[in-house]
C-alpha cells in the first residue's frame, strides 16, 4: 500500500446478503414505463407525448416515462407483497432495520413524522439544540415541549460538534417526563457522536433515542466509516440517502430498529398523514437502486473513493495557510468518530475568510462547495470519487490560495455554548401560529421570536420560535448576515426586521 493509501482499510469480506441484486420497486417502475401502456390516468404527460419540449429535452424521455403515479397493478397494488413492499423490506434487511419507509420528502418527512409519533400534544422531547430545523417544525405540528440539550462547542472555529452521553444524562433527569431524546450524528462538519452510549443514557431514562444520521447514508458499509446508529443501539434513524449515496435530490428512509421502544405502526399512521398522495416514482426507484448499489458494491466503491480522499488530504496538508479539520479531533469531548468523505478546510491561515475562498474556486476554476463558513469550506464527497477529479480539486485550492492570500489570519465568528441555549418562553407551536409583528432587530431583544433562523449551514436553527431572543443572539445574527452568511429561514435574509409574538396590551 502507498504512503497515499495508509489509513485506509482493505474491504473485508462480509457475510452474503441475500436478495439484494434485485431492486423490485425500480424493475416494476421500468417494465411498465416501457411496455407499451395505454395510460388513462394522471400524469398528464402521459409519459412524455404531453410534456413540453425543453422539458423532455432537459430530463429525458425515458425519465418521463417512468413518471408513473401510485395504485399501478404490479407496483405497489396487487398480491402481498408487492414490489414496494418488497423494496422497503430489503432496504429494512440492509440498514438493520426491523422497519424502513422510502421518503420523498426528505430526512425532514422523517422528523416530522417521529416527532409526531413520539412528542403528540403537550408531551416533553429532548432535544439536542443543533438538530435540524425540521425537528422543531415537527414539534409545531405535533404540538410537543422541547428541553434542549447543549452539544459541544468549538469555539476556535465556531462549529458545534455532537451531544455527549453525560449532557444528555443531565437534560433527561431535568426532564424526566421526556417522552424521547433526539440527537444529530454526524454533524454538518463529519464527526460522529458516541451512540452507544447516548442509547444507554436513554435507555437507561426510559425513552427511546432517535439519531438524525441523515449526513451518514454510508455508515456501517465499510470499516473506516462508523457503524450505523441502529447497530450501536439507537432506536430510530433517518439517512438522507440523496446526500451521499446517489439518490436523487429529496428522497430518504426511516429505520426503526426492533427494540419495541418505537412502535413502527405509529410511525407508519403518521407517514401516511404526511405523505403525498401522488408521490414521485423517480424518487423512490432511486431509493430502490441506491440501496441495491449501496448493499452490493458499497463496501468497494467506498474502498476506492477513500483511496481517492487520502491522495488529496496528501496534497491539501502540503498547502500553507490551510489545515484540515479531520480524524484528530476523535477523543475530543462530543466527537466518537469522524467521517471522511468531509472534507473540512480551515482557512483561517490564508488571511481570507471561508467565503472569499469559495468565490475564488468558483470564479476562477468553477469548484463549487457545499458550504463556506467565516473560518472553513465544507466539501462533500460522493460514493463515486476518482482520484484524478480530487487530486485536481487539491491542485485548485493550493493555486487559489497562492492567488488571494493575506497577511495574518482571520478570527472566526464564534459564539458561546451558552448562547445556544436560549430561554423556551413559550411552546414552538404557540409562537408559530400565534399573532405575529414584524419589528426591526435593534428592537428585537427580550421579544418572543417567531421564526426560526439558522446560519448556513442548511436547518440547523441559532434562534427557534418561542425562544425570548437575547441581545447575544440578535449581535451574533447580525454580525453573520454583515460577512454574507445566508440566514436560513429568516423572513428578512438581510436580518434587519423579524417577526416576534405580539404583546398583549
Amino acid at each position: 500500500m502507498t504512503a497515499a493509501n495508509e489509513g485506509v482499510p482493505a474491504p473485508a469480506a462480509g457475510p452474503p446478503v441475500p436478495e439484494q441484486p434485485v431492486a423490485p420497486y425500480l424493475d416494476a417502475v421500468m417494465e411498465y414505463a416501457f411496455r407499451g401502456a395505454a395510460r388513462y390516468h394522471v400524469p398528464g404527460h402521459k409519459g412524455g407525448p404531453g410534456a413540453d419540449p425543453g422539458v423532455i429535452k432537459a430530463i429525458g424521455a425515458d425519465a418521463l416515462a417512468a413518471d408513473v403515479p401510485q395504485l399501478i397493478h404490479g407496483i405497489d397494488v396487487g398480491p402481498s407483497p408487492t414490489p414496494y413492499e418488497r423494496a422497503e423490506a430489503m432496504a429494512a434487511q440492509a440498514f438493520g432495520a426491523a422497519r424502513s419507509w422510502f421518503l420523498t420528502n426528505g430526512a425532514t418527512q422523517g422528523n416530522h413524522a417521529l416527532c409526531l409519533a413520539l412528542a403528540p400534544l403537550g408531551s416533553r422531547v429532548v432535544v439536542q439544540r443543533n438538530s435540524h430545523g425540521s425537528v422543531v417544525d415537527g414539534l409545531v405540528l405535533s404540538g410537543g415541549l422541547p428541553s434542549f440539550v447543549i452539544p459541544e462547542y468549538d469555539e476556535e472555529l465556531g462549529i458545534t460538534h455532537c451531544v455527549t452521553p453525560g449532557a444528555l444524562a443531565a437534560a433527561l433527569r431535568a426532564a424526566p417526563d421526556a417522552s424521547a431524546a433526539f440527537v444529530v450524528s454526524p454533524t454538518y462538519y463529519g464527526m460522529a457522536a458516541d451512540i452507544a452510549g447516548l442509547g444507554e443514557v436513554a435507555h437507561e431514562a426510559g425513552v427511546p433515542l432517535v439519531v438524525d444520521q441523515a449526513w451518514g447514508p454510508h455508515f456501517g458499509f465499510h470499516e473506516a466509516l462508523p457503524a450505523t446508529a441502529l447497530a450501536q443501539g439507537a432506536d430510530a434513524m433517518l439517512t438522507s440517502t440523496h446526500k451521499v449515496t446517489g439518490s436523487l435530490t429529496q428522497s430518504a428512509m426511516l429505520h426503526v430498529g426492533g427494540s419495541g421502544r418505537i412502535d413502527a405502526e405509529s410511525v407508519a399512521r403518521v407517514l401516511r398523514l404526511l405523505r403525498s398522495t401522488s408521490p414521485s416514482s423517480l424518487l423512490l426507484a432511486s431509493l430502490d437502486g441506491a440501496r441495491r448499489q449501496l448493499a452490493l458494491h458499497g463496501e468497494q466503491l467506498l474502498h476506492e473513493t477513500l483511496e481517492a480522499i487520502a491522495v488529496a488530504r496528501a496534497k491539501l496538508e502540503t498547502i500553507e495557510g490551510i489545515r484540515l479539520v479531520d480524524s484528530s479531533l476523535v477523543g475530543r469531548a462530543g466527537i466518537a468518530g469522524y467521517d471522511p468523505l468531509r472534507i473540512v478546510i480551515d482557512v483561517r491561515g490564508t488571511g481570507c475568510t471561508g467565503y472569499e475562498v469559495a468565490d475564488a474556486l468558483r470564479r476562477s476554476y468553477d469548484v463549487q462547495v457545499e458550504l463556506p463558513t467565516q473560518a472553513t469550506i465544507v466539501l462533500v464527497v460522493g460514493l463515486v470519487e476518482s482520484t484524478g477529479a480530487l487530486r485536481r480539486l487539491a491542485g485548485d485550492i493550493e493555486e487559489t490560495v497562492k492567488r488571494i492570500a493575506k497577511p495574518g489570519a482571520t478570527a472566526a465568528i464564534a459564539g458561546t455554548a451558552k448562547m445556544l441555549m436560549g430561554e423556551m418562553a413559550v411552546s414552538p407551536r404557540e409562537a408559530f401560529l400565534g399573532e405575529a409583528e414584524v419589528v426591526p432587530v435593534g428592537k428585537a431583544a427580550r421579544r418572543i421570536s417567531c421564526e426560526s433562523i439558522a446560519s448556513y449551514p442548511p436547518g440547523v436553527p441559532q434562534l427557534l420560535p418561542g425562544e425570548r431572543i437575547s441581545p447575544e443572539i440578535v449581535s451574533h445574527l447580525t454580525r453573520l448576515a454583515e460577512t454574507g452568511a445566508r440566514l436560513y429561514g429568516a423572513s428578512d435574509p438581510r436580518f434587519r426586521t423579524i417577526h416576534v409574538l405580539r404583546e398583549d396590551g
